[in-house]
């Protein structure tokens, strides 16, 4: 069964300066070749205390100010970056998707680039090509998907990354918001994509700071602020407590039963 548990974990990151660039440096210039807290080099704690569980069905919401750790915990989440301290177990096949153009090369065209990004992201060859046809559609870009990639302007770029995004069935899906530079109409088409995706996917976690996004995306929510979880919860109440007002009470009734479940218990984690 699809799931992620994370207990009690921290993420740190040394930074090294001029003097101590490498961990060979220190390792010599210390008896015995320990690095320990009073090696003299600064850590920064992206990560602190997380605990948090999610299961099949789950739809997450990360909010929090540029530099709160969402993205950090992401990584986190995905198995990319391993706990300091504490621990965390996933279960499940994780597509991360944390830059739209990541995975992508400049110098082939946009249909080689389809097959990369997706190989990328966990699928087969033969599932991406069943969906290059389908992509190219999304895209509009025509003729300019034999082009390579370099001749592509950044709307073109980001049209190209959605298609494939959106192409994928994912059981984990962590998504990290960077969708901008194109057009109302092809952003209209990207949110009814988007929204089939997170249906497709088990388990949805997606770090936004777009209301809309998250509202259609969402229904719970995590408040992440100097790298701890402020608060979890119903989206409703997270985003009314990290924005100091509700920015859904004029939503339809219907939206708001669905973010802002009376039985969802908001912890306070300050």
């Amino acid at each position: 069964m699809v799931s992620i548990d994370v207990w009690n974990a921290s993420v740190d990151f040394p930074i090294f300066d001029a003097k101590s660039r490498s961990f060979k440096k220190i390792i010599m210039g210390k008896a015995g070749g320990n690095i320990s807290a009073d090696s003299g080099v600064p850590v920064i704690e992206a990560l602190r205390d997380i605990t948090v569980s999610l299961k099949f069905g789950d739809r997450v919401g990360l909010v929090g100010h540029n530099g709160a750790g969402k993205s950090t915990l992401l990584r986190l989440l995905s198995g990319i970056y391993e706990p300091t301290r504490g621990s965390a177990k996933i279960v499940g096949r994780v597509a991360p998707v944390f830059d739209l153009g990541v995975g992508m090369d400049p110098e082939i065209s946009g249909y080689e680039n389809i097959m990369v990004r997706g190989l990328f992201l966990g699928m087969s060859r033969k599932q991406m090509e069943k969906r290059v046809d389908d992509i190219a559609d999304f895209t509009e870009l025509g003729n300019f998907l034999s082009m390579p990639l370099r001749t592509y302007s950044t709307g073109m770029r980001v049209r190209l990354a959605i298609g494939v995004v959106t192409s994928i069935d994912p059981e984990i899906l962590l998504l990290d918001e960077g969708i901008g530079a194109v057009d109302a109409d092809f952003m209209a088409r990207a949110r009814e994509r988007l929204n089939d995706l997170v249906k497709r996917s088990g388990l949805l976690v997606f770090a936004s700071h777009s209301d809309e996004f998250l509202v259609d995306l969402c229904n719970t929510a995590i408040w992440m602020d100097k790298g701890r979880m402020r608060e979890q919860g119903s989206l409703r109440s997270v985003l009314t407590s990290y924005k100091g007002h509700d920015p859904f009470e004029n939503y339809p009734q219907d939206v708001l039963d669905r973010i802002s479940d009376p039985k969802e218990l908001v912890s306070e984690r300050a």
